[in-house]
């Protein structure tokens, strides 16, 4: 199967490459220019960015219509999200080159997320629902002398929707499908989303609100027969006022209400188990323009509660406070420059408050040559709290060559991370370790680019990370089952290849394929796969119809059978979803999915249901 995958994905590339080399005396170079950001925080050319950053466009998520975040982050290179193949209320985690969810760092609106009570202190994706989100750009490897803590794998940089057209608009989406696992297919609806956005902008001030409300049942979060629910609620409200052509501001309040059923884990078996989590987040932002440069301020305050009923209930509240100032000046065009302070300050009450602050000063320069060298190179001094002053840096060369209206690209980066043990480690109810020293990464990459037009791109990258102090939870007494998080004394290191590609052949024909290849000395963690592959096709009719077929391939990975202690090697598998989407006109819009077309049976985790087949039907309506 695998031979037959990479013959067709060879063919796909082999045709595309004729096609766009063929178009290449008609294209406008102009057509070139994309635009990434989260590798400079400058709007760069993608010629110019050392990285293969990842971006996922408002029309993508505009034709995913019914999926979650998490599912269509799912589909890109050199990441995993496991649980987003499960029962609506499965734990999601986000892997990125063989790391473990904590190194993953996100960010909305330009601030950074988490939740310091979490064990991993990961933001979770299921609180943001896709009609919020506009666009978003992942970029993988160690970014922390931009991001700070946490951003040692990748960094997930969410844009959420603003009000940009003058007058008063409003959308409302609505949709139902079933949520069925591979042995129940009896079609039932069971799943229901709700969403409105309206917006307005007038002069020199604008407003947008949005709200959206899901309710999924019918599908049990362990294998067995009770179905465990999941409700959610969210809203937003954005103001920004342009005070002049120079200096505006925003402010920005969330809310997100979750609660979902669950099972025992071990030992594994149904339970009346539920979960609460409820989030609310206040920013405010402001920036002043000025000759070659801008002064910018991003802040929050976040603030999350959770509990768990089960056999061992738990409540957690958590508060984050997040200052980022900084100064972004550009040289000659030629020299772009970042110079800030940013300052984190994380607080949980567990059996009594505990909490740690950061305040790191950095500074970023990208330079971008006439004769096609690139550099991004920086530093941050992260000044924690329990860990004092420790120096991160990156540099991050790269080399285009302009050739036939494209461009071909070399890559090179080594950066290094740290990454503070959260509260929970430190003082949570489960294994806490007060002496746990900090994480410290380092990653080396090296890579290619292709793309003659804007009609085909493709790119390859080896990676090769390394860990110190690796954090693992530790089985101390096998008899009590006494655990707790300790640092490993042996390295881990994990190298790996990614390869991307887009093709857009025909006026209306698109096609993107990835391949991602991980490995360890020491093995891979759990549920994280040595090979992944995600392949699509789409085509639209008439600019009225869009159609797309996706493929998803994931291979053996290794688990815990905690009945036994035992590992377990997962079998890979392979899913098929399609996707239709019609436009009636400017207003209206319906659209339908079948995922997991043919039924797989797998897991994802041990013993817990995954979704087997299932529809979903909506409707968009702009007024």
């Amino acid at each position: 199967m695998k031979k037959g995958l990479f013959g067709i994905c060879a063919s796909i590339l082999v045709c595309t490459e004729i096609a766009a080399q063929q178009q290449n005396d008609s294209i406008n170079i102009q057509e070139l220019d994309e635009v990434v950001v989260s590798d400079s925080r400058f709007a760069l050319k993608r010629e110019n960015s050392g990285k293969t950053v990842i971006k996922i466009s408002a029309k993508e998520i505009e034709r995913n219509q019914g999926r979650t975040l998490p599912e269509i982050i799912n589909t890109k290179s050199g990441i995993e999200v496991n649980g987003s193949r499960s029962y609506a209320g499965q734990n999601v985690s986000v892997f990125a080159r063989g790391g473990n969810n904590r190194q993953v760092l996100v960010i909305i609106d330009g601030i950074q997320v988490s939740d310091p009570s979490n064990v991993n202190a990961e933001y979770d994706l299921r609180l943001l629902n896709l009609s919020q989100v506009n666009s978003v750009e992942v970029i993988k490897g160690g970014a922390s002398t931009l991001y700070g803590n946490a951003a040692a794998t990748a960094v997930i940089n969410i844009t959420t929707k603003k009000a940009t057209v003058d007058g008063v608009s409003m959308e409302v989406s609505s949709s139902l499908g079933t949520n069925q696992a591979q042995n129940e297919q009896d079609y039932n609806i069971s799943d229901f989303s709700n969403s409105f956005l309206m917006q307005g902008k007038v002069n020199k001030f604008s407003i947008l609100a949005s709200g959206s409300h899901q309710y999924t049942d019918g599908l049990s979060a362990a294998i067995g027969a009770e179905s465990d629910a999941l409700s959610r609620i969210d809203g937003n409200v954005k103001l920004r006022y342009r005070f002049s052509n120079r200096y505006s501001i925003s402010a920005a309040a969330f809310y997100n209400k979750l609660k979902s059923d669950f099972d025992n884990g071990f030992p594994v078996e149904d339970a009346n188990f539920s979960f609460r989590s409820e989030q609310s987040r206040f920013s405010l932002t402001s920036s002043y323009e000025y000759d070659n440069g801008s002064l910018q301020f991003n802040g929050a305050v976040n603030q999350i509660s959770r509990s768990f009923k089960s056999s061992f209930p738990s409540a957690f509240d958590s508060r984050s406070i997040v200052a980022d100032i900084f100064n972004k000046f550009t040289f000659d065009e030629k020299l772009y420059t970042i110079l800030g302070v940013n300052f984190i300050d994380s607080k949980t009450l567990f059996t009594e408050q505990q909490n740690s602050t950061s305040i790191d000063p950095y500074v970023n320069a990208v330079f971008v040559s006439d004769f096609g060298l690139n550099i991004n190179t920086g530093a941050r001094w992260n000044n924690h709290s329990e860990y004092g002053g420790n120096l991160i840096y990156n540099l991050n060369p790269s080399y285009r060559i302009k050739m036939n209206g494209g461009y071909i690209k070399f890559m090179g980066s080594y950066a290094t991370s740290f990454i503070a043990p959260n509260l929970s480690q430190l003082f949570g109810p489960f294994g806490p370790n007060p002496n746990l020293q900090p994480e410290k990464n380092k990653t080396l990459e090296g890579g290619i680019e292709y793309s003659p037009s804007d009609k085909f791109r493709i790119s390859a990258l080896y990676f090769n990370r390394s860990e110190e102090n690796r954090i693992q939870f530790v089985t101390i007494d096998p008899n009590t089952f006494e655990s707790q998080y300790r640092n490993s004394d042996i390295g881990a290191n994990f190298k790996g290849i990614e390869v991307e590609f887009q093709a857009k052949p025909m006026a209306n024909l698109t096609a993107s394929a990835n391949y991602t290849y991980t490995d360890a000395e020491e093995g891979l963690a759990l549920r994280i796969p040595k090979q992944k592959i995600n392949g699509s096709i789409g085509y639209g009719f008439e600019n009225s119809t869009y159609l797309s077929l996706a493929y998803q391939y994931v291979s053996e990975r290794s688990d815990t059978d905690f009945a036994t202690f035992s590992a377990v090697d997962l079998e890979p598998f392979g899913l098929v979803n399609l996707y239709a989407k019609h436009d009636f006109n400017e207003k209206l819009s319906l659209f339908f999915s079948i995922d997991n077309l043919f039924n797989k049976e797998y897991f994802e985790v041990l013993n817990f249901t995954t979704r087997g087949r299932n529809m979903r039907l909506g409707i968009s309506l702009k007024l």
